[in-house]
């Protein structure tokens, strides 16, 4: 039965997309009523695949879909559903500067004895670096490109909720990733600063001696813990939230909104399958990783974190499935849990992406300089969110404030952040997956027996 709800799910969806296609470029003509009877069936259909379905996915996909409807047909109404995602972009800022704070300071704290972990430490750290260098690089280079947010018209008093910025120089940046007062850059909402002081705590914390170390690491490990629940329960609000900011944005700034949001969506999408082809596979190459292996490996883990969009949840199965081709039991256990909070490839891109995205929907258009500012906060914010579905938005949200941006791009990417959070997530499985074999092999402890036999056959991999 929900195999079959899928199927005419998509099938409807395909067909109501091909006529919609035919009316907008006046191949067919007919009234505009027929058009709007047409994707409130589809409406429909979706509602019965969402309550059948049971996903959280399903709902925010629902959400957009009426918002959407909502925003074409009843403009006056969307306007007023503003507020919904007002809510949710509240709630969801309330978590930056606990998570950023727990989750760097665990990370640090629990991973920074060079001595106890010796070369791993060091060459998993410049492995993360580079890769998610490139990975920050080619996403930059592809939004160039595409151009996905030019030609967006921006309505009068975008900016007015936004606070004036007086112009700032280098010098000024440098000094303001420092902070002056931790509470003080919570309340602002100011993210470098926040990550600087929880990475000298981190490091303060992990030369205490253990018996003073231990209850503060456990206060963190708690609140990490806490905000991940915290963050589960938002995102409940996520569906209205969704459907509120597509609404409005819909009504407030038209198609073509829509058309450069797609025109996002597919960007990340490819440029995520040039980052594979073009850093992740050399990589691989290089290392000697049997790449078939390798795939059947990390296919089961990479389905959790795409249907969850959560790299934690996929945690468990990846671990496993690393040492069943051949990586050490150590090296999983260190490199995997710290390539979550330091080797977030997909990520990094998407973050790149989406902030230039956002300048050009202001209708600014950044200097290389900038642009590379821009990029190296994210790779120090992004780091250690990965356990967090669609924490990426609160981080481009911070960055976009940060550099006096406009928020209303932002919360009209909100409306696809589900889409592009499926990809994004699965190429941060991917790029730890295959960090840990890279160090193993760097190491010179990748077992190449396991890594070039069949190690489990299609039953085993169902069980798993």
């Amino acid at each position: 039965m929900k195999n079959n709800l899928k199927l005419i799910t998509l099938a409807s969806f395909v067909l109501f997309s091909i006529v919609s296609f035919l009316y907008v470029k006046n191949i067919v003509s007919f009234d505009v009523k027929i058009l709007e009877a047409i994707w409130g069936i589809f409406t429909v259909i979706y509602l019965f695949y969402s309550i059948h379905k049971k996903s959280l996915t399903s709902w925010i996909i629902f959400a957009m879909i009426v918002g959407i409807q909502i925003g074409l047909i009843f403009p006056e109404i969307a306007f007023k559903l503003q507020f919904l995602s007002k809510i949710f972009l509240r709630l969801i800022k309330t978590i930056i500067a606990p998570i950023l704070f727990a989750t760097l300071v665990v990370g640090i704290a629990s991973h920074s004895n060079m001595k106890q972990l010796g070369r791993m430490g060091w060459k998993s750290l410049l492995y993360f670096e580079v890769v998610t260098t490139l990975a920050l690089f080619i996403g930059l280079i592809a939004i160039n490109i595409s151009q996905a947010g030019h030609g967006v018209i921006i309505p009068p008093g975008l900016h007015e909720e936004l606070p004036k910025a007086d112009p700032m120089t280098w010098q000024d940046h440098i000094i303001n990733i420092f902070p002056e007062n931790f509470i003080k850059s919570i309340y602002h909402g100011e993210v470098l600063p926040i990550v600087v002081f929880s990475i000298i705590f981190g490091i303060a914390l992990a030369h205490l001696p253990i018996h003073k170390k231990e209850p503060l690491l456990n206060f963190t490990e708690s609140l990490a813990d806490t905000m991940f629940r915290f963050t589960n329960i938002i995102m409940k609000f996520a569906p209205l939230g969704v459907g509120g900011a597509i609404a409005y944005t819909t009504a407030h700034m038209g198609i073509d909104m829509l058309i450069s949001l797609l025109k996002l969506l597919i960007t990340l999408y490819i440029t995520l399958v040039v980052f594979i082809l073009v850093v992740l596979v050399p990589i691989a190459l290089i290392a000697r990783i049997n790449i078939r292996q390798f795939i059947r490996a990390v296919a089961e883990p990479v389905s959790i974190a795409f249907a969850t969009t959560s790299s934690e949840s996929a945690l468990p199965l990846a671990m496993e499935n690393m040492e069943k081709i051949g990586v050490p039991r150590k090296v999983v256990a260190f490199v995997l849990p710290t390539g979550y909070t330091f080797n977030l490839d997909g990520t990094t891109l998407y973050l790149s992406l989406a902030s230039i995205f956002v300048a050009q929907v202001a209708g600014k258009d950044l200097p290389i300089g900038e642009q590379l500012l821009i990029g190296l906060t994210l790779m120090l914010t992004s780091k250690g969110v990965a356990g967090v579905p669609r924490a990426s938005l609160v981080i481009l949200m911070g960055v976009v404030t940060s550099f006096d941006l406009p928020m209303l791009p932002v919360m009209a990417i909100l409306g696809i952040d589900e889409l592009m959070d499926m990809a994004r997530t699965s190429v941060n499985v991917i790029g730890n997956c295959l960090a840990s074999a890279v160090v193993a092999r760097w190491e010179g402890e990748l077992d190449d027996k396991k890594m070039n036999e069949a190690v489990w056959d299609k039953q085993e991999v169902t069980a798993a």
